[in-house]
């Protein structure tokens, strides 16, 4: 396909009106949707049930139908559903977690340069010498909660 052709493709898209308004009603959502990690959650959920599914549906057929043809088939199943399940708890471990974890620290990152932006200007020392005593109690208070977040995150 040409660029010209995946043009027209998306133009005769919107040629409906109802598309279009339906387009704007739920753009933020989509934008939302696609640019968060929600979508790979989805697949790897999706993907584990079915997987387990598979894996146990493969062992209760294999453990009843003994014979050849059945037996293959049953096998088989059991082999790719335990191969789905435990791909994605390999993917959880090799992907999301770490994932997640580096948006935790870009975020670290991302406050620290900003308090040291404030603290750097003189409107911000100002400010800061006003607000400093709430502002260091919410953000301890912010800190304890992510942190309880977490652990019941870990625990559950």
């Amino acid at each position: 396909m040409t660029e010209n052709q995946k043009r027209n493709d998306v133009t005769d898209l919107f040629t409906d009106e109802r598309a279009v308004e339906w387009m704007e009603k739920h753009l933020p959502e989509l934008k939302q949707f696609v640019s968060g990690p929600r979508l790979m959650y989805q697949s790897l959920g999706v993907g584990f049930v079915v997987g387990l599914a598979a894996h146990i549906g493969g062992y209760v057929l294999l453990s009843s139908v003994p014979g050849e043809p059945l037996g293959l088939l049953a096998n088989l199943l059991q082999a790719l559903g335990l191969s789905l399940w435990t791909g994605v708890v390999v993917a959880v471990f090799v992907q999301v977690m770490p994932e997640a974890k580096r948006q935790q620290i870009r975020e670290a990152i991302a406050a620290y340069e900003a308090l040291q932006h404030d603290q750097a200007s003189p409107r911000g020392k100002r400010e800061k010498s006003a607000m400093e005593k709430p502002h260091a109690r919410r953000a301890e208070r912010e800190h304890g909660q992510r942190q309880q977040r977490n652990r019941s995150r870990k625990d559950g």
